[in-house]
């Protein structure tokens, strides 16, 4: 939706880096596939972000071109 939600997803991402890192180093495979989750949760979600903003700028553009 905008700047919090983008904010929220890369939080996310880099928890679940972080996840992941832990689990490597631990030794902990439940861990690191946890981690790689949700890092993966967050790329979606940043693409359903893309895809709104180009939705909302394809409508932007339309409303100009109609007025």
């Amino acid at each position: 939706m905008g700047i919090d939600d983008r904010i929220q997803n890369k939080s996310e991402d880099f928890g679940g880096r972080a996840k992941e890192a832990a689990g490597a180093v631990s030794g902990n495979e439940e861990l690191k596939a946890e981690g790689r989750s949700d890092q993966a949760k967050a790329g979606f979600k940043d693409k359903v972000e893309d895809v709104k903003d180009a939705a909302r700028e394809g409508l932007d553009n339309l409303k100009r071109k109609i007025d």
